[in-house]
């Protein structure tokens, strides 16, 4: 039986290693990792990182101890998202970076990483499995969606909305007050001036 600071990654890739150093910073005890690559970047982190079986899908059942969902890929972790949502295993985990600032009027989810230097501003509310990496901010009364990443560098203004499975890049800047729907990605460096519909491709200074 696991125990309370037991925890496994699902994801052995760069994000994975992103995570399980956090982890340890907050004396958490990685079991092992789930991953389709029994050599992942991960296993070459620590010996202490075994490989314990395939991601959640057709060839593996859920996790039996908490978790946190550690792939970069947004559609990869929507898949992973699926798989889990039918089982009635262990709940997963946050992990919030020893470094990271959240207010204590914010609403996180389940399964939401913050990388160091992350902010995440007054009332702002991030639902399960979001991602706020490094150095991203996140100001006050934001909403972000499930399995959204706001990538490091990112910036939203205050009041902003990010739908589900969206990715908002690099160094991207967001406006205050507006809002970008599901399925959609905001490129590295981009300036978004006005809404965007769901699924959308957004680059450039403005964003068009």
């Amino acid at each position: 039986m696991a125990g309370p600071s037991e925890i496994l990654i699902i994801g052995g890739g760069g994000h994975g290693r992103v995570v399980a150093d956090a982890a340890e910073l907050l004396g958490l005890d990685i079991e092992g990792f789930l991953d389709d690559h029994r050599e992942a970047q991960l296993a070459t982190q620590s010996p202490r990182f075994t490989w314990q079986g395939a991601l959640p899908g057709s060839r593996a059942g859920a996790p039996d101890r908490p978790w946190i969902l550690a792939l970069g890929d947004l559609k990869a972790r929507r898949a992973v998202l699926t798989v889990l949502s039918a089982s009635a295993g262990p709940l997963p985990i946050n992990i919030i970076h020893p470094r990271a600032i959240v207010s204590p009027s914010a609403c996180l989810g389940l399964g939401i990483f913050a990388g160091p230097g992350a902010i995440i501003h007054a009332c702002a509310s991030v639902e399960h499995h979001a991602i706020i990496n490094s150095g991203a901010i996140v100001e006050h009364d934001c909403a972000i969606g499930e399995n959204a990443h706001i990538a490091p560098g990112a910036v939203l203004g205050g009041n902003v909305t990010i739908g589900p499975d969206t990715l908002v890049g690099l160094g991207a800047r967001v406006l205050p007050n507006i809002r970008i729907g599901g399925g959609c990605i905001i490129g590295a460096g981009a300036v978004i001036v006005r809404n965007v519909p769901d699924g959308s491709t957004v680059k450039g200074v403005p964003g068009r």
